[in-house]
């Protein structure tokens, strides 16, 4: 089958109130239109085109995902016309899925499905059953419970408005009859628009099956019109990322406190406690513990490491049994050999720090390498930058830096090396050595405390 699909996506949005595209509002940090091109894309699709109108520059720079064809709706005359401006990229042989980009929770086995019924006799619509089912089209059957009609809320009689069976607006359709059917669509309705629906009717005529998926959940075809609903399915998403991570081996201290924006892949035996934010791909393996408060992002932490509470990790890794925090912020480029630890008020960028080393308290270190067995002091900083350019501090196996010292790079203090509290280091340090810079401690005797003028 040649599966193309046509995603909606020309809408203001007027009730969000935003000077943004309704389909660019994100949705667990990304925008809504994204979750549903994730969705079409796990089908195979040979082609995906997104039909934009307000905001269409700002859609497309937003919107990064490749081989995207972008079709333009310069007027909203409704989802048949929105259709209809996409149909000439459309391959004249091709299956065609319409989707909406303000429903970003449809499940691409639930489009599978959908897709898997139509053939050349027959089409597929996406239904949902509601209990309150205001404000959308009723799906309206014969003695035979075979669909006939699809007709809007404003365009029904008081006994169609008692169907509680509705559209979602998502559907099948060869597009041999969609080029056949959408220049037939009319305007003469309650809105004054071309419904994609009335091409239902127009397939009974002509003898087609209309065939019927409804998904697992209502929560899958929500659309989003306003703030509020965004923020429903942003409940719904997260809950459902949530219980992935424990059926998976996660203990959550509470589910409802852990927001995932991204993919977040758990070991067995993992404790996350609560108020954390994951961002991008992150791993956690066996036996790791994430402390309260904490933000990580793009990062890989290895088994029996312990996050304390109110971190901060970004594009960092993470090795086995490291121990990090509290208060600690690990910037890109951070690399933590096994057992290594870093600190409170401790911030690392482009380090890779050795086996076993540790630094404990309130200290900067970048473009470093630190071997194994390294003792940083507290308040100790890598002097990293001079305004211009950017250079590395080597830290050889053992060497031991004493508290508040100045690491002033580009420098290499060699192994088991001390360096002595409040130093200066402005050159290399050999092996075993012992550098100090202090000036001399002077005692004045007889010492007069200034006071106050009056």
């Amino acid at each position: 089958m040649n599966l193309e699909v046509i995603i909606l996506a020309a809408g203001q949005g007027t009730r969000m109130r935003s000077n943004f595209p309704k389909v660019l509002h994100k949705l667990a940090g990304k925008p809504m239109l994204s979750h549903v091109i994730s969705a079409a894309n796990k089908l195979q699709a040979s082609s995906i085109h997104v039909v934009v109108g307000h905001g269409a520059e700002t859609v497309k720079q937003e919107i990064t995902e490749e081989d995207i064809q972008w079709a333009l709706q310069a007027e909203q005359l409704g989802t048949g016309h929105a259709v209809a401006q996409a149909m000439p990229g459309v391959s004249a042989d091709a299956t065609v899925l319409i989707c909406y980009g303000d429903v970003p929770l449809v499940k691409d086995d639930t489009l599978t499905k959908l897709v898997n019924q139509v053939d050349e006799n027959a089409m597929a619509l996406l239904t949902v059953n509601l209990d309150d089912p205001t404000g959308y089209g009723r799906i309206v059957r014969n003695e035979k419970d075979e669909v006939t009609s699809i007709v809007e809320q404003k365009d029904a009689s008081a006994e169609i408005l008692t169907i509680k069976e509705v559209n979602t607006g998502i559907l099948a359709v060869s597009a041999k009859k969609l080029n056949q059917w959408l220049p037939q669509l009319s305007s003469e309705n309650a809105q004054g628009e071309y419904y994609l629906t009335d091409i239902i009717a127009m397939a009974v005529k002509e003898g087609m099956i209309v065939q019927t998926h409804q998904p697992e959940s209502e929560w899958e075809v929500q659309g989003v019109n306003n703030r509020q609903q965004l923020s429903e399915l942003e409940r719904v998403f997260q809950t459902q990322q949530a219980n992935k991570l424990m059926e998976n081996g996660a203990t959550l201290a509470d589910p409802a406190r852990v927001d995932i924006r991204g993919e977040l892949t758990v070991g067995k035996d993992v404790f996350i406690d609560i108020n954390c934010l994951f961002i991008g791909d992150v791993t956690l393996a066996d036996n790791v513990v994430i402390g309260p408060n904490c933000v990580i992002e793009s990062t890989s932490i290895g088994q029996g490491s312990i996050i304390k509470a109110n971190c901060v990790l970004e594009d960092a890794v993470i090795k086995s049994r490291c121990d990090v925090g509290p208060y600690a912020r690990l910037r890109p480029g951070t690399m933590l050999s096994d057992t290594a630890k870093v600190g409170n008020f401790v911030e690392t960028k482009k380090t890779n720090v050795g086996e076993g080393s540790k630094i404990n308290h309130l200290s900067y270190v970048g473009d470093s390498e630190l071997g194994s067995n390294v003792n940083i002091g507290a308040g100790t900083i890598t002097c990293n930058y001079d305004g211009v350019n950017k250079s590395k501090t080597i830290i050889g196996d053992d060497a031991f830096i004493g508290s508040n010292t100045a690491l002033v790079a580009p420098v290499n203090v060699g192994k088991k090396a001390t360096i002595g509290a409040g130093s200066t280091i402005t050159s290399d340090v050999a092996e075993e050595q012992l550098s100090v810079t202090r000036t001399k401690q002077q005692n004045i005797d007889g010492w007069k405390r200034p006071t106050k003028k009056q």
